[in-house]
């Protein structure tokens, strides 16, 4: 049987990887309201036709959702990508969501750009598209100057066009969804940095998406730090000024941060075990076996 050649979207919560994929394939794939997520799995379109070859689409959450923490967006997409390696399943390119419409990019989205190049390595860049949406929503020179700095920033996108990657606009059109498919679909498959190590043996922890993502963590951790000592210094001057009221606020606000940083300085401690068990479950679930 003829398996279709694979397209992996990526992109942070709310950048139209799932309204893109339903366009293109004429799937019916649920898609979150603004920036909440919707999306806490890798989703597979309905196989379609473009440029005379069978495509898939998939799905997969950001590192930014808001429903799951990092690491179990790590965990759940590395599994996959692995047990597509198993199937034979070449991934012909991977799309990158890019809102035109955001002016400014925040430290969440900034930190899903980061991941998504650890995740994809130098190597793979020739097979990325960055794909730039929501043009109606900004006007037409101000789209136009933002495009131009995504494209020659190292911190946006140059890396990726610098090695043969792709911008394209979307205009939210079918047509324009299967021209940007087009653009890939007669590539040689490419194989992903985090794919190529797992598949090497590396345990998840040494990847360099990991390593990146170890980075990530670190600083939080280290800025909730900061705002936990500064409550606390605010919850002893309050208690001075016997504030019963703002101590309780303070002491509510102390518990969500403490709660925070618990979660963040623990959440790689059973990434290993739990990919393992990612990886059991959805072979299972495409019933793949090792060759």
């Amino acid at each position: 049987m003829l398996i279709p050649s694979p397209f992996r979207v990526m992109g942070s919560t709310g950048s139209g990887k799932t309204t893109f994929i339903n366009l293109a394939s004429g799937s019916d794939l649920r898609v979150g309201m603004g920036l909440e997520s919707c999306t806490n799995e890798v989703q597979t379109s309905v196989p379609f036709s473009v440029g005379g070859r069978q495509v898939l689409l998939l799905d997969t959450p950001g590192f930014d959702d808001t429903t799951m923490t990092d690491t179990d967006v790590l965990r759940i997409i590395s599994a996959y990508l692995v047990t597509m390696n198993k199937q034979g399943a070449r991934l012909v390119g991977v799309i990158y969501m890019q809102r035109i419409s955001d002016f400014k990019v925040g430290g969440s989205a900034r930190r899903d750009l980061r991941m998504f190049q650890e995740l994809c390595g130098e190597e793979a860049y020739e097979n990325v598209i960055v794909v730039t949406n929501m043009w109606s929503q900004v006007p037409k020179e101000d789209g136009e100057a933002r495009e131009i700095e995504l494209q020659t920033k190292d911190i946006f996108y140059k890396p990726i066009l610098d090695r043969k990657g792709i911008m394209e606009r979307h205009d939210n059109t079918r047509e324009s969804a299967h021209r940007i498919l087009e653009k890939l679909i007669h590539k040689e498959p490419a194989v992903l940095r985090i794919q190529r190590e797992l598949a090497e043996g590396t345990d998840i922890t040494q990847t360099a998406a990991f390593r990146q993502l170890d980075r990530e963590l670190s600083e939080l951790a280290l800025q909730h730090q900061k705002n936990l000592d500064q409550l606390k210094a605010d919850m002893a001057r309050a208690e001075q000024e016997m504030d019963e009221e703002t101590q309780s606020e303070l002491a509510e606000e102390k518990q969500k941060l403490e709660d925070e940083l618990r979660r963040t300085q623990t959440q790689a401690s059973r990434l290993a075990s739990d990919y393992q068990a990612e990886l059991r479950k959805i072979e299972e679930k495409l019933n793949v076996r090792e060759v």
